[in-house]
């Protein structure tokens, strides 16, 4: 395969994995290093930012970036997974839901909160994740952690706007223990706004805000519309992709692997400076320049290293990146 570089913001759609519309794209692309930055669950759509090549050395700096969500939860019924896809396990009534019942329930779920993440979750326990676990009917619970949410706003739907290719409404009685696949009624509808950091589970959030407001609650749909550094920039759909590989112009659709560190401290060096820093020597900057993370680009402008610059102004190399990255 061909050295690809870059990152690419797949626009993940409905039905897929993160993993395999990783490796639909790895193969468009024809790139022989990939990984992406944030799995999504085959329910969910939107920003999949997949790197290649170089790009994977900053994989892990994306995973911990803030992310944005719209989501639809209905309410009236839990299911085994937390979403549309689980068999329902209860349904109840919805109560009466205004403006000052909804400001109150969601300041509660803003800041730093307790999350427990959904049985059914990639989140591994002694190397098993616990999906399967659950699917083989054994007793999971993940442990509670701490988790940011930054923003959050809602709105309640006309429970008759469905998203495609939901069916008819049907009295909830009869949904209780229907096989997984077939939760997709018209329930009421309250449309999140979400922006949160790393590790944050929307479909726990959906569940718990139901709690809140005092009926079952279940996530329905997700869209993922940024992941930070990339708010409001344009997203590539497969199709997109596929045509682009066969006219050979796929890697145009690649970002440069500095446009994921934007929001990192930029510090140049001359071409000895990016020689050292290549082979592994400190590069003295001078007391004045401030400690801390940064990306080093040489004096043609390439991205040459991530680094860090120390106390009394030394900078040292973590990751360096292939000249013309």
């Amino acid at each position: 395969m061909a050295a690809v570089h870059g990152i690419l913001l797949l626009d993940k759609p409905l039905g897929l994995s993160s993993n395999q519309a990783l490796a639909r794209a790895r193969r468009l692309l024809g790139a022989d290093k990939a990984g992406h930055t944030g799995a999504l669950d085959p329910l969910a759509t939107g920003m999949l930012p997949c790197c290649f090549g170089e790009a994977t050395k900053i994989a892990g700096l994306l995973l911990g970036a803030r992310k944005a969500y719209v989501a639809r939860v209905a309410l009236g019924a839990t299911t085994e997974t937390g979403d549309r896809e689980g068999r329902v396990l209860a349904a109840g009534p919805v109560p009466p839901i205004d403006g000052a019942l909804l400001d109150r329930v969601l300041g509660a779920f803003r800041g730093r909160i307790r999350q427990r993440p959904p049985a059914y979750s990639a989140l591994k326990r002694d190397g098993v994740p616990l999906y399967r676990l659950a699917r083989r009917g054994e007793a999971v619970e993940a442990p509670e952690r701490e988790v940011e949410i930054h923003a959050l706003s809602a709105r309640l739907l006309d429970p008759l706007a469905l998203p495609a290719g939901w069916s008819p409404r049907r009295p909830p009685a009869e949904l209780v223990g229907r096989p997984p696949g077939t939760t997709d009624e018209a329930w009421p509808l309250l449309e999140l706004d979400v922006t949160c950091g790393s590790g944050t589970y929307i479909r726990s959030l959906a569940v718990d805000l139901g709690a809140a407001l005092g009926c079952p609650a279940h996530l329905a749909a997700l869209r993922r519309p940024w992941v930070e550094p990339f708010e409001g920039a344009a997203m590539v759909g497969l199709d997109v992709l596929e045509a682009a590989a066969a006219d050979g112009t796929a890697g145009s659709l690649l970002r440069p692997v500095a446009e994921g560190l934007q929001g990192r401290r930029r510090i140049e060096v001359d071409a000895d400076g990016e020689r050292r820093l290549r082979q592994g020597q400190p590069v003295p900057l001078g007391a004045a320049v401030p400690p801390g993370a940064c990306r080093v680009h040489g004096p043609g402008g390439g991205l040459v290293a991530l680094a860090t610059v120390e106390p009394g102004g030394t900078l040292r190399s973590q990751r360096v990146f292939a000249p013309g990255t």
